[in-house]
């Protein structure tokens, strides 16, 4: 799988899915969240509601059409809120590893993420990246996954920078 940084918005990535960061209650709401559901026109919460009448759990992941996105599919993970109290990092590498297996389940090959869990939820940015790509990594030296392309989208050039800078080491 080619790992490759990405400085821009991520509902606009031409990709066969695209990871939205989503709360609980998958209704929408702001950050990657919002932004994901504004571009993808109201077939994702349609497709939310219907699907996942109870919400998801943290550390879980599941699926939506993309709406009037580029990508075909929406993979909602439900990161922890470090400004809550949820700390356990491996609810933050669930999100990666359940957003590989249902990209696999969907025959995605190009996936986008974002960085879950640093936005608003308060998860340090170099921990949040360390993350991500632990978990893209073993996936992709395991040969356990049909994704090819995983790219991480950074809206803003400090994140990039810290995202490219992780990716050389």
């Amino acid at each position: 799988m080619e790992i490759t940084a990405v400085q821009g918005d991520i509902a606009a990535q031409d990709v066969d899915a695209v990871v939205n960061a989503a709360n609980r209650a998958m209704r929408g709401g702001g950050g990657v969240d919002g932004a994901i559901h504004r571009a993808g026109g109201p077939a994702v919460l349609a497709d939310c509601v219907a699907r996942f009448p109870d919400g998801l759990a943290t550390g879980d992941a599941g699926w939506t059409t993309a709406g009037e996105l580029p990508a075909r599919w929406v993979i909602h993970v439900v990161g922890p809120n470090r400004n809550a109290g949820e700390t356990d990092r491996s609810l933050l590498t669930s999100c990666y590893a359940r957003a590989i297996e249902i990209a696999d389940e969907l025959g995605a090959r190009s996936v986008a993420f974002p960085l879950v869990s640093a936005g608003v939820y308060g998860w340090p940015k170099d921990d949040a990246i360390a993350c991500a790509l632990e978990v893209l990594r073993a996936a992709s030296d395991a040969g356990s996954t049909s994704v090819t392309e995983a790219r991480i989208v950074a809206f803003d050039a400090a994140t990039y920078e810290l995202v490219a800078t992780s990716l050389v080491e």
